[in-house]
């Protein structure tokens, strides 16, 4: 399997090409407000700018609005209310042109089962009006790894090969923004790796990649900037490292020559003995040094034989920001 191929893509930001790749104002979605049923309102009025050339996580909970925002930004889902331009064409006056500049990868595995992964490619590419000459599917093919699978019938591929292909389709328009829902789900650490690897040659050539995924430490690896979404909510949209700076826990690691008893800790401080012998304090930073802590153990007698500092990581921002009061 090819780990990086260069693809040309249109996404080169061309003279006059907007600073934003995508601008969302107001947006709002309710479900069933003609209905029977009681309306819900998925969205509730989010603005959203996401800028040119940036690794973007679009996180929140299941149900929190992801999947709508992506597919009304796709075209695929028509919005209740607000204004959304894709590549600087609003998507109300120029429909054709913000579809064309966007590319989706679904969470889903939808594929024809009797087409092969050119045949796939092909069709995609007509769908999108693009004329056989400028058509890349060899390039492709290679990019995904499925230039030896290229003839078989994708019903006979696996699971990853599926999901691979299901890039290719999102990539044969050439789109200046690709958005890439759940794309490790239930994939091998293989796959993984090829896929975030082609994501940065993608982006290094300047295509805009948003990404909404479970797995938040690749959030933090691969992202320049997140929003989080809660509730239909932007709840946080903010670059990953002052995201991460917001968060006053810290964690002191120590491991004693013994077993640690009563300990006088200072107030507010949190304290769990693990498993693997380690003794964990939580302290806010802004309360207090580390110092404190390693002063008070050994006044109370500990004898520490090594220790360290966690700082918190983007599982514990997500999970703080979006706790819900009981």
């Amino acid at each position: 399997m090819t780990d990086t191929v260069s693809v040309k893509t249109s996404a080169e930001a061309p003279e006059g090409a907007p600073e934003s790749a995508i601008e969302i104002r107001g947006l709002r979605k309710v479900y069933g407000a003609s209905g029977k049923s009681a309306p819900k309102e998925a969205l509730t009025g989010i603005d959203l700018t996401i800028p040119r050339g940036s690794v973007f996580g679009l996180l929140g909970p299941n149900g929190a609005g992801k999947s709508t925002m992506i597919n009304i930004m796709a075209g695929l889902v028509r919005k209740t209310e607000g204004q959304v331009k894709i590549w600087g064409f609003d998507q109300d006056v120029n429909p054709r042109q913000s579809r064309a500049a966007i590319g989706v990868m679904p969470q889903e595995l939808s594929v024809d089962p009797f087409f092969t992964p050119r045949e796939a490619l092909e069709v995609q590419a007509g769908l999108y009006g693009v004329p056989p000459r400028d058509r890349r599917t060899d390039e492709i093919l290679e990019l995904i790894g499925l230039t030896d699978k290229q003839n078989a019938y994708a019903r006979t591929l696996s699971g990853g090969m599926r999901r691979r292909l299901l890039l290719g389709k999102a990539l044969v328009h050439a789109p200046q923004i690709l958005v890439l829902d759940e794309p490790t789900a239930g994939v091998d650490i293989e796959l993984r790796q090829m896929l975030w690897n082609n994501v940065r040659e993608l982006n290094r050539q300047g295509m805009t990649i948003i990404l909404t995924t479970h797995y938040l430490e690749e959030a933090q690896e691969m992202c320049d900037e997140i929003a989080i979404i809660d509730r239909g909510t932007l709840v946080i949209r903010d670059s990953t490292e002052s995201i991460l700076a917001r968060m006053d826990s810290k964690t002191l690691l120590v491991r004693a020559a013994g077993p640690v008893g009563s300990v006088a800790l200072p107030e507010g401080v949190t304290r769990e003995d693990r498993a693997d012998g380690w003794l964990a304090l939580g302290y806010k930073r802004s309360a207090m040094g580390a110092g404190a802590l390693i002063a008070a153990l050994q006044a109370g007698g500990v004898e520490i034989l090594d220790l360290s500092t966690a700082e918190p990581d983007l599982e514990d921002a997500f999970l703080q920001l979006t706790a819900h009061n009981a």
